[in-house]
């Protein structure tokens, strides 16, 4: 990116030289204002140009107009990467709005932030609509009471069964954290059981209570949560796959793409550019290969990754990253593998073969 073209938005070093703040601060509100407004409709050099400006502008304001930065970005689809990361790491004031509802930041961002900064910020990303067993497993372990309540609390945190066990642990002598453990509708019977040997007199009977009460209020949030997970749109419409496009396109006509840069995005929990290199490597449509990696039916992509030769061990990978972290179970997803192993190479060509075919036609 040209200097010219950054400074199209902001003079720098006019703003350096300037010792008033509210200069900056009006600037700043101005930048974030006009891309929440035409964020959608950005290529991906004014993707990057904003992402520029906005990074070295949260460096440069005041808290107060750093608050407004991340109140206009943390809700958008489409938003700089840099710039939300580094306002994830802010004061808590300026963090928390994007903490606890941009889809921009990645597990590992999540999980950087958990384990490098307080509580509070902890709390609010325990918040989050959807998180995964990964940042949940950290949050339990790195997090006090409040954090731990707060998890058990959320219907959209998956908690793997370590996860659970350390809960149920904290939770023998934390009343609150029982009746949280209790709220939570994807219990197993076993797990029930255990809660009712550890629970108080007390939280027992609100138990039984709320089995009659609160049990049948809850279901309709249970409902609409499972009714979300079952969408295929609601997983893809979290992702910016445009940007990653753009990106892995640049990516193709530079260096190539290879098994190896698949890999590689699967390892950073980048969801859109696997996608979009998958869908390249494979010469299948974008549309296409966004289904075939959010869809709870795997064979349409174990089909075309058997196609194309992918090892067992990026198969893997791809299984748990993105929508699938979510959607599959270790079960499905060893299933899913053994599928993959099972296929021929040459069936898998032919019935590749005829799909596009038809998606050509």
């Amino acid at each position: 990116m040209s200097r010219a073209l950054e400074t199209e938005l902001v003079n720098f070093e006019a703003l350096a030289q300037n010792g008033d703040k509210s200069r900056g601060n009006e600037l700043a509100r101005h930048v974030a204002m006009l891309f929440s407004l035409t964020s959608e409709n950005c290529s991906e050099e004014q993707m990057e140009i904003y992402d520029s400006v906005l990074t070295r502008l949260a460096g440069m304001v005041e808290e107060e107009a750093r608050c407004f930065i991340a109140e206009r970005l943390c809700k958008l689809r489409r938003a700089p990467e840099s710039t939300i990361k580094t306002l994830a790491s802010d004061t808590f004031k300026v963090a928390e709005s994007v903490l606890r509802h941009s889809t921009v930041l990645r597990d590992p961002d999540l999980v950087e932030i958990a384990r490098g900064k307080g509580e509070d910020y902890q709390i609010a990303i325990a918040t989050r609509e959807v998180l995964s067993e990964i940042v949940t497993d950290v949050l339990i372990e790195e997090g006090g009471s409040t954090v731990k309540r707060k998890v058990a609390e959320n219907e959209g945190a998956a908690v793997s069964e370590a996860g659970l066990n350390k809960l149920m642990e904290a939770a023998r002598e934390d009343e609150d954290l029982q009746l949280a453990i209790g709220s939570r509708t994807d219990l197993a019977e076993q797990n029930i059981l255990a809660l009712v040997e550890i629970a108080s007199e007390r939280v027992r009977a609100r138990l039984i209570e709320n089995d009659d009460t609160a049990g049948v209020s809850r279901l309709p949030q249970a409902t609409r949560l499972a009714a979300q997970r079952m969408s295929n749109e609601y997983w893809l419409a979290r992702y910016d796959f445009e940007t990653a496009t753009g990106r892995v396109g640049a990516l193709a006509r530079g260096e190539g793409l290879s098994e190896a840069v698949l890999r590689r995005f699967s390892a950073e929990d980048r969801f859109p550019e696997a996608v979009a290199t998958f869908a390249l490597i494979c010469d299948i449509g974008l549309e296409e290969a966004k289904h075939w990696l959010v869809r709870l039916d795997t064979d349409p992509f174990l089909i075309a990754a058997k196609a194309n030769g992918f090892s067992p061990m990026t198969i893997q990978a791809l299984l748990k990253i993105g929508p699938w972290r979510h959607r599959l179970g270790n079960e499905a997803r060893r299933d899913a593998l053994a599928r993959y192993e099972s296929i021929q190479a040459t069936t898998a060509r032919r019935m590749l073969d005829q799909w596009q075919g038809r998606i050509a036609v």
